[in-house]
């Protein structure tokens, strides 16, 4: 699925949420304030992506774990 480009408006707007997040964030770094997602949003995400939740598990697994499946 293809999305259409974004109008003039969503940009300006996407700005705006982008400055706000940026100065509320003042000088934490991204890694402080980043959310986890529940796993209800990951399992979304790999569908609408096409992958498993096995491929998930398997790229994010610690390098141990990911040489012993």
């Amino acid at each position: 699925m293809v999305r259409p480009p974004l109008t003039q408006l969503e940009h300006e707007r996407g700005e705006r949420l982008g400055m706000l997040l940026r100065d509320a964030r003042g000088l934490r770094s991204m890694a402080e304030i980043a959310a986890t997602p529940a796993f209800f949003t990951v399992a979304a995400l790999a569908a609408a992506l096409g992958l498993s939740l096995e491929e998930i598990a398997r790229a994010c697994a610690e390098p141990d774990e990911a040489l012993s499946a």
